[in-house]
């Protein structure tokens, strides 16, 4: 994406994490971007300044009150010059000032000053991103119209394994690009998108259900919202924080997500069932309800709804359908045979035995199958992924 005329803030914070901006800078530079960085005081022991003034041939700011630029209000000049600003990697202590709106070196007097999109992309020790108190500062930003950039999960400078890494230089640029020029082609759309797993009570302890993380369809969901559409999202339970903008449906079972297709099936332009529905639902019978041990555990059970046939029976002319198929083996000619008997639109294909494919991670290798094309696309974050599918989309809409 040429992104020539843009200016991009980026604010550096005190984390061993710098070290990454300079390749973000760097790539953000020969995307014909403004670069303008701003650090902490904390930040300059991890990387120098003078990195970041080679890079985007800007003076890389840290002290408010340095006199060596040309004579203006710095902050305030920056500020109104932004497009977007990103605070990457954000400490703690940072997030905890701005939320609360202490103004006490060039980056936060800067950050108060825009009036642009702001997004922060927290990294810090797994337990401090998990305290509470840090939670509500992310929280509170967010409320403010912060959008804060998750954290990868692995293993952290500091020895210890979780959330709290610097996600990829390749996802902050992203996500600048994004915010920076959103393609408006879906206005006026009306999007349906299913998501996550269903859950199948056994008991009041027991239920069936499947791995899905509900990030595809999250990713969709939000892709189609900045793209400009009007999304509906009906989701199974999920630990995803809805997009903001979407019309959130919360389901439980394969019946309730059924139902919920049903009640906004003939409202919807496009519907993509992302959903990984579980497959059966306990059959309620007099064997079922007799007590048995748990060495002794026999449960009858019956299919639970076909979704993707119910949509693909009763869609319209004018509407677009996309359903997804989980392989193993055969993936071209299994989806094809589903994109045939489901009465799709569309198929995204994966091959669960490929790397970085499936669930509860943030890639995805994913086949576009129609009636009269195969698509492959490379490994991808699912943010990327949901762009091409919406494009594809489009295309043969």
């Amino acid at each position: 994406m040429n992104l020539k005329g843009k200016t991009v803030v980026l604010g550096v914070t005190g984390s061993i994490a710098a070290y990454k901006m300079a390749n973000v800078a760097s790539a953000l530079v020969k995307k014909g971007a403004n670069v303008h960085v701003l650090m902490t005081k904390n930040a300059t022991y991890f990387i120098n300044p003078i990195t970041f003034e080679t890079l985007t041939n800007n003076k890389c700011l840290v002290d408010t009150f340095d006199r060596n630029f040309q004579y203006n209000v710095e902050h305030v000049s920056i500020a109104k010059q932004a497009d977007v600003v990103l605070i990457a990697p954000a400490t703690a202590n940072v997030i905890g000032k701005i939320a609360n709106g202490i103004a006490d070196d060039m980056l936060t007097t800067t950050i108060m000053a825009c009036t642009c999109p702001k997004l922060v992309s927290p990294a810090m020790n797994t337990n401090m991103y998990e305290n509470p108190i840090v939670k509500d500062n992310m929280r509170k930003l967010e409320g403010y119209g912060y959008r804060m950039i998750e954290p990868d999960c692995g293993r952290l400078a500091c020895g210890d394994v979780g959330a709290g890494k610097l996600p990829a230089e390749e996802v902050l640029i992203e996500a600048i690009e994004k915010t920076i020029m959103p393609v408006q082609d879906m206005a006026g759309l009306n999007v349906l998108v299913t998501a996550g797993p269903t859950v199948e009570s056994i008991d009041p302890v027991r239920y069936i259900t499947n791995h899905s993380s509900g990030k595809m369809g999250y990713a969709l969901a939000e892709a189609a919202i900045n793209r400009g559409a009007n999304v509906t999202l009906i989701s199974g339970p999920v630990n995803i924080k809805a997009p903001a903008g979407a019309n959130l449906v919360n389901v439980k079972s394969a019946a309730d997500m059924f139902e919920a297709v049903k009640e906004n099936l003939d409202k919807s332009d496009i519907i993509i069932k992302a959903a990984a529905v579980a497959d059966y639902t306990p059959e309620v019978t007099a064997e079922n309800k007799i007590k048995k041990s748990d060495d002794d555990m026999s449960i009858k059970l019956k299919r639970t709804e076909d979704i993707l046939k119910y949509i693909g029976e009763h869609k319209r002319e004018d509407q677009f359908v996309c359903g997804f198929s989980m392989e193993t083996e055969n993936l071209i000619e299994n989806s094809r045979g589903k994109l045939a008997k489901k009465n799709a639109n569309m198929i995204a294909a994966n091959n669960l035995k490929v790397e970085g494919a499936g669930f509860g991670i943030d890639t995805n290798v994913v086949t576009l199958i129609t009636k009269d094309e195969v698509k492959e696309l490379p490994l991808m974050s699912k943010a990327a992924v949901a762009d091409e599918i919406l494009s594809e989309i489009l295309r043969n809409k």
